[in-house]
């Protein structure tokens, strides 16, 4: 018995949605690797949980913890993106010294620097007002 349009679509769907859960899969798994691998990884990871907790316990209104979780998550991605280039440029260059190759590392790492800087000014713009009020009523 032939398919008509509408049965030809409703496996398309099912294909679609097996494809997807793949791909999210596909993307833990390279999460997970790159936070095994990746020792700054797992120091950004313990930073940006921190930044969020004092988030909690200082209680940030709404903006802030956009601005926050912009910051922190923004980090993580980078240093993916860092991780990626890395292996790249390992993989072509077979892990042999390259100038060129040194130039796309020594960028990437440069990407994760100047995040990372922008997320401590954004932690700093946040918290040191509220430390600095903390402080004052305690002493």
């Amino acid at each position: 018995m032939p398919m008509d349009s509408k049965d030809k679509n409703k496996d398309k769907n099912i294909e679609k949605n097996k494809q997807f859960i793949a791909s999210f899969g596909f993307a833990a798994t390279g999460i997970k690797t790159v936070f095994q691998e990746e020792r700054n990884m797992r120091k950004h990871v313990l930073l940006g949980v921190l930044a969020i907790i004092a988030g909690f316990v200082f209680r940030l209104h709404q903006m802030e913890w956009l601005w926050l979780l912009l910051a922190v998550f923004l980090v993580w991605i980078v240093e993916i993106i860092n991780t990626v280039f890395e292996n790249v440029v390992d993989m072509f260059t077979d892990f042999h010294f390259h100038p060129i190759g040194k130039k796309i590392k020594d960028m990437a790492a440069g990407a994760v620097l100047m995040t990372a800087i922008f997320a401590l000014v954004v932690a700093a713009i946040i918290f040191i007002p509220r430390i600095y009020t903390l402080l004052t009523n305690w002493l």
